[in-house]
């Protein structure tokens, strides 16, 4: 069974689409936490979003596509200290978004999220089966939002005031976050779960807005904080039969708290720019098989219920189903594990009325692990 963890290693071609709930990109690998000795790991990964929305009667026809494809490069490190102590340092692209409007009403509307993280990681066992980690995220993130002048009401009704269009830089901003989680195994059956709690992260943007009608377009310097939600995970595994492997996850995210209002927009609209109204939870089920000492293969399903009400029309998604399918290749100290993931997007309608139908995202991912 352990020859079956060796080949899958919990399948890291999966990163999270980024038209699923929230802007989740991809999360830590703490998974190198359970590989046996010292592990090097890198891993790339590439999405291909295309969310469409048909406009109600006198908008245009259609938005045409405006989810931007991405990729993400990632690194993580593991060691041991001693027999019962180790330590895994990681860094990824943990959330983003890229959307882009150029077709119709909403021509002109685009906003792009990136973010950085570093996180270092201690595990201790404190029996042959339980153990126990923890550590510190760093987080760097910086955002643009650009909205044409046709989508800006004026603040006042009836009275005719020219604002746009608007745009706000918010500048790189650092902070730190933490995690904890404990895991339980029992390795001659290759069953392992553990429990993973995430700590949220308030940015504190220094935001340089302007407004194309006020001022002469003048840039009017400002604040925003926006959370990055806390979430928990559960990872499990467990052997079901001679070389094979079922595995899953449910993650829960407070995306509810997400909201971006930077100071100036929200004194002049007198509302957010975006947001969530809803938490996120994830759910993964897959399964793997060993087909020989160096080869092993596995399938995933992914799901996230669609909770309703009216989308943001920078994410305008609502729950999702996944299938992925890939394989892992081991020589020597050497393991390469690809695959692909299919997504079908949920259905959503923003507050003018466009509705968004019909989408999916293809993800692909390839990890490369050397042990020493």
């Amino acid at each position: 069974m352990k020859l079956i963890l060796s080949g899958l290693s919990l399948m890291t071609l999966t990163t999270t689409v980024a038209v699923a709930g929230g802007i989740d990109r991809s999360g830590l690998p703490t998974s190198i936490l359970f590989e046996p000795g010292s592990t090097a790991r890198l891993s790339f990964s590439s999405a291909t979003p295309s969310v469409t929305g048909t406009y109600p009667l006198g908008l245009g026809t259609s938005t045409e596509n405006m989810a931007e494809a991405y990729s993400n490069l990632g690194f993580a490190f593991k060691t041991d200290l001693s027999e019962r102590l180790s330590i895994a340092l990681m860094a990824n692209q943990t959330f983003g978004a890229d959307a882009a409007y150029t077709a119709g009403f909403y021509t002109g509307l685009e906003a792009h999220w990136s973010s950085d993280q570093i996180a270092a990681v201690l595990k201790y066992d404190l029996a042959e089966r339980i153990s126990v980690y923890g550590g510190l995220r760093f987080v760097r993130s910086s955002a643009t939002i650009n909205i044409p002048v046709q989508m800006l009401a004026p603040p006042v009704p009836g009275i005719p005031v020219v604002l746009g269009p608007y745009s706000a830089t918010a500048a790189s901003d650092s902070q730190v976050g933490y995690l904890v989680g404990a895991a339980y195994e029992i390795p001659d059956i290759a069953l392992r779960g553990s429990l993973t709690y995430q700590s949220e992260i308030t940015h504190s943007f220094a935001t340089a807005e302007s407004f194309g009608g006020i001022g002469g377009g003048a840039t009017v310097n400002g604040s925003t904080d926006i959370i990055l939600p806390q979430s928990i995970t559960f990872d499990f595994q467990s052997g079901i039969a001679a070389d094979t492997l079922l595995f899953g996850s449910v993650k829960w995210a407070e995306w509810s708290k997400w909201h971006v209002r930077p100071d100036i927009y929200l004194a002049t609209i007198r509302d957010e720019v975006t947001g969530f109204d809803n938490d996120v939870v994830t759910y993964q089920l897959g399964i793997g098989r060993k087909i020989n000492e160096k080869f092993s293969v596995f399938a995933r399903l992914g799901y996230e219920k669609p909770t309703g009400g009216e989308a943001s029309r920078l994410a305008p998604t609502d729950g999702m189903e996944s299938i992925g399918i890939g394989g892992s290749w081991t020589q020597d100290t050497i393991k390469i594990t690809g695959g692909i993931e299919y997504v079908s997007v949920g259905d959503a309608v923003d507050g003018s009325g466009t509705q968004f139908s019909g989408n999916s995202a293809l993800g692909i991912g390839v990890t490369v692990d050397f042990t020493f």
